[in-house]
């Protein structure tokens, strides 16, 4: 059983593109339909996670907006964020979902009970992924995930 799911955010929960001015990035374009399916792990007592490389207020600000309470941005290592994760909240790693679209997801991911991507992800991680989502990243692929393989268990 799913206790804690972590997402990626660049090419998960966005279209994967970032948008950079003069004074750095200026928007990021995140899917309405996956934060309702995000919304709905809460509900299940399901803890969700962001773990992202970059750091951005937008990531914040849209993490408020889906009630993500928990966020960690500028990651290097993501599999140190997530085994630091399993044991701080004491919840085993076969009990924790990922879903990820590149490689640098891959060490985090390959350890999750549960892993899954956008159809368009790296063949990296669609190797090792246990569900790949029909849909792109950007076209509510995270909401499908959940809805197909996490919610409706």
């Amino acid at each position: 059983m799913i206790k804690m799911i972590c997402f990626d955010v660049d090419g998960t929960l966005t279209d994967g593109k970032i948008y950079m001015g003069p004074d750095g990035e200026v928007f990021k374009s995140f899917n309405a339909h996956d934060a309702q399916g995000i919304r709905k792990l809460k509900k299940e007592g399901i803890i969700s996670i962001i773990i992202t490389g970059r750091n951005s207020r937008i990531v914040d600000n849209r993490a408020k907006e889906m009630d993500i309470t928990e966020v960690h941005q500028g990651v290097k290592d993501k599999k140190d964020k997530l085994l630091e994760l399993s044991q701080s909240k004491n919840i085993p790693l076969n009990e924790i979902a990922y879903i990820g679209d590149d490689e640098n997801d891959y060490d985090a991911m390959v350890l999750c009970g549960f892993k899954a991507c956008p159809n368009d992800a790296e063949k990296k991680i669609k190797e090792i992924s246990d569900y790949i989502s029909p849909r792109k990243c950007n076209e509510a692929a995270v909401r499908e995930i959940l809805e197909t393989k996490i919610l409706n268990k």
